[in-house]
């Protein structure tokens, strides 16, 4: 229901690195801000974490931040890339979830990466483990490990009620606790989904012309029992 409240009202905001959280994250945000805009000397970046640690949310941003044609984010299988020599020569690319790649993807990513660097390029990667846990061809996990590793950990619930409540400010919103709660128990657990619920509940209350309380959140949520649900 939570979930059909975000999208009825209001989609999940777009991923990118400056809507990202960054908690204990803040070197990695960091080094892909500087790959983004061309500063500083690294240009290799493999990123890890366990589910809901900002992986994709953070590959997202960068090639957002990068910008089309420059950028291309990629999930599991590189070959399209090869296809394209624009991206490669000189540009930044994004490739999430390399532990799920195949055997000829792991090759594809393999020359990849000696293409980005031998054209001045710039590649960030991601993974559910480090480059030497990983369960792929040894020569590849030598080239993720070649730049800046960076282990992404969770937001704890008190940084994202923190992150929230400033949220709710940047608003104009007072954000009493007992909502932050409420959405943190019952929301989906990545900031992108409870930031955009927040946005959904402001909407919510402008149309209603109520404050954004518990009651009103729960008010929303029961107005959608009767409602269509389409899946994302």
């Amino acid at each position: 229901m939570m979930q059909q409240l975000l999208l009825q009202l209001a989609p999940p905001p777009a991923p990118t690195l400056d809507n990202y959280v960054p908690g204990r994250n803040g070197a990695a945000l960091q080094a892909l801000r500087d790959i983004a805009r061309g500063a500083g000397a690294e240009r290799f970046v493999y990123l890890w974490g366990e589910p809901g640690s900002g992986r994709t949310h953070l590959l997202r941003g960068l090639a957002q931040a990068a910008g089309a044609p420059k950028a291309l984010y990629l999930r599991g299988a590189p070959g399209t890339c090869m296809q394209n020599n624009s991206p490669a020569d000189g540009g930044v690319i994004a490739v999430d979830d390399v532990q799920d790649l195949s055997a000829s993807d792991q090759i594809t990513l393999f020359d990849l990466y000696n293409r980005v660097r031998a054209a001045g390029g710039a590649l960030a990667a991601s993974g559910d483990a480090a480059p030497a846990q990983l369960d792929l061809r040894a020569d590849l996990r030598s080239r993720l490990a070649w730049g800046l590793a960076f282990q992404l950990h969770p937001l704890s619930d008190a940084e994202k009620a923190a992150a929230l409540r400033e949220h709710g400010r940047a608003r104009a919103l007072d954000l009493p606790e007992d909502v932050i709660a409420y959405l943190l128990k019952h929301a989906r657990r990545d900031m992108a989904s409870l930031v955009g619920i927040l946005d959904a509940l402001d909407r919510y209350s402008l149309q209603q012309k109520r404050p954004v309380t518990l009651q009103l959140l729960r008010d929303a949520l029961e107005s959608m029992k009767d409602k269509p649900y389409i899946p994302s």
